[in-house]
């Protein structure tokens, strides 16, 4: 691992880019690309010991989500008190306001709605002139990588326990019916979510590729169904690709 971190992160100074890479920790998986390019490239700039920009870019990629998260998200909610605040804006800068719609909305989960506050404060101290930064710069930057990463892992993971997943199956994560009308899910993850029975298989020849019987009668699966059907589904009953 150290030699391929080397060959990745250059050998100067590798002690230190070792020592940055493991303060990091894991790395997110979003189920939004943008997420995982621009905070790859965050995460790259502390490893390598740019702490500024790591710093700063973190901030942004919350900045940035906060806003795709409003525009995406607010004609949903036109009928709400919170909306004609965030109706007439192309761009929001106002974490306050934006955190606070989104919460009213009920659209970030507390444990993503703690990391974006304190990103927050990190925001201001590093984007307004603060000549108190330069002390703090390499814990600053730590910390807001590791806020955005708790972010994504939150509110964008495809995995983990989430309001919005089916509990207990094993090995594959599915929606819950009653979360696939919910904004924040149809807008973000359905369309990352192939619709499939619990007899579905997957083949990774050409691309990642669903095979899935076609009728599986009348009648419809209640979310504690569906998880039976597919943790005790028998190797017979698992679509077979076809070649």
């Amino acid at each position: 691992m150290i030699e391929h971190l080397g060959q990745e992160f250059g050998t100067r100074y590798l002690d230190g880019k070792l020592k940055n890479f493991a303060a990091i920790k894991t790395k997110p998986f979003s189920i939004l690309a943008y997420h995982n390019r621009l905070f790859d490239e965050a995460r790259t700039a502390f490893v390598m010991g740019a702490y500024y920009p790591a710093l700063v870019g973190a901030c942004a990629l919350g900045e940035r989500t906060l806003n795709h998260l409003i525009l995406d998200l607010r004609a949903h909610y036109s009928h709400t008190p919170e909306y004609k605040k965030v109706a007439r804006k192309d761009s929001f800068d106002n974490w306050n306001l934006a955190i606070d719609t989104l919460k009213a909305w009920g659209v970030l989960l507390p444990a993503a709605e703690a990391p974006f506050r304190a990103l927050m404060k990190l925001r201001h101290t590093a984007i307004h002139f603060n000549a108190g930064t330069y002390a703090t710069l390499r814990d600053d930057a730590l910390a807001a990588v590791l806020h955005m990463r708790e972010i994504i892992d939150q509110q964008f993971s495809s995995w983990g326990l989430r309001p919005w997943f089916i509990e207990g199956t094993a090995g594959f994560i599915f929606i819950k019916r009653d979360w696939e009308e919910d904004p924040f899910v149809k807008t973000f993850f359905l369309p990352q979510c192939p619709l499939v029975g619990p007899n579905f298989a997957i083949t990774f020849e050409g691309g990642l590729q669903y095979h899935d019987q076609h009728d599986y009668g009348d009648g419809v699966w209640t979310d504690e169904e569906f998880a039976t059907a597919f943790n005790t589904r028998s190797p017979d009953a698992v679509v077979r690709p076809r070649s």
